[in-house]
């Protein structure tokens, strides 16, 4: 069997130490553009819809949020029918960060493509689409507390 989730870990890796290298100047720390690419392309998202979206437990994204919060990055507020709910928000200074984060992902994008066909990306797309969804099945069930049959 060929090693694919060695290959998409590896590819994984490698774009996360290239970003957490360049995104240094702008205060951010391991992986933390990852909240928040999804805090400002998701205006008012929850912390535990955000950790499902990431495919992390609550703590960790309950640290992340707390260090984007201390940095400036975000900022949380009530819900306007529920006082209990903290809906998370990009502050001028998330949304400035995100324009270069992005930026730099659709450069990533364009190296990691180069010399593929329109056709091949689609199909690359869908493939990597499959397997995820295959994987999220997995990981809903171990992280309800179960244990997966080798």
């Amino acid at each position: 069997m060929k090693e694919i989730l060695r290959e998409i870990g590896m590819i994984a890796r490698a774009l996360d130490s290239i970003s957490n290298t360049e995104f240094k100047e702008y205060d951010l720390t391991k992986g933390q553009y990852l909240y928040l690419v999804r805090i400002c392309e998701n205006h008012g998202i929850i912390q535990e819809k955000l950790a499902e979206m990431i495919k992390v437990d609550r703590t960790t994204t309950a640290r992340a949020i707390k260090k984007l919060e201390m940095n400036g990055f975000i900022e949380k507020k009530n819900d306007v029918n529920n006082k209990k709910v903290k809906k998370i928000y990009p502050t001028e200074k998330g949304n400035n960060v995100y324009t270069f984060i992005k930026k730099e992902n659709d450069y990533s994008n364009t190296v990691a493509l180069n010399g593929f066909s329109e056709r091949d990306i689609d199909t690359l797309f869908q493939l990597l689409q499959r397997v995820r969804w295959n994987v999220e099945k997995d990981w809903e069930f171990v992280k309800k507390g179960n244990k997966r049959i080798y």
